[in-house]
This record gives C-alpha cells, structure tokens and sequence, in this order.
C-alpha cells in the first residue's frame, strides 16, 4: 500500500505532516506494522480471540447485573 500526500497550495511542512500522520492513522498502517510486529500462528491467534470474546462476555454480564440491581434498589 502506497500513501502519497501532495503538498497543497500554501500549505506549510506542519499542515502537511499533520495531514499524512491523520491519513496513517485512518488507513490502519501502524496497527498493522505492530500486528505484524511478532508471528502469531493460526492456533494462538484462535485462543486470543476465544479469550478476547470470554472477557467481552463478562464484562456484558457484570454491566447486566449492575443495571438489574440498580433498578431493584430503586424499585423498593
């Protein structure tokens, strides 16, 4: 993938630069270099993403059960 930012007219080097460092961030490229950083097999890669899910899912039902005992509170 090649990112080409063209100077505009009148633009200075630090409009510029802050112009191609928010297109960097909005294509993804330094997530990407970091991802590719270290090898991840197929399997880790499978358990990270079960463990990621399970967190997501405890963190849902913990938000759920305070939401319940906030209105069984108020309900009294």
């Amino acid at each position: 993938m090649t990112l080409i930012v063209t100077a505009r007219d009148g633009e200075s080097g630090d409009q510029l630069l802050s112009r191609f460092t928010k297109l960097v961030q909005r294509d993804g490229i330094l997530r990407e270099v970091k991802r590719r950083r270290h090898f991840i097999s197929n399997g880790e890669r499978a358990r990270l993403a079960r463990q990621q899910a399970a967190r997501r899912r405890a963190r849902a039902l913990r938000s759920k059960m305070r939401r319940a005992a906030a209105r069984g509170t108020n309900n009294r």
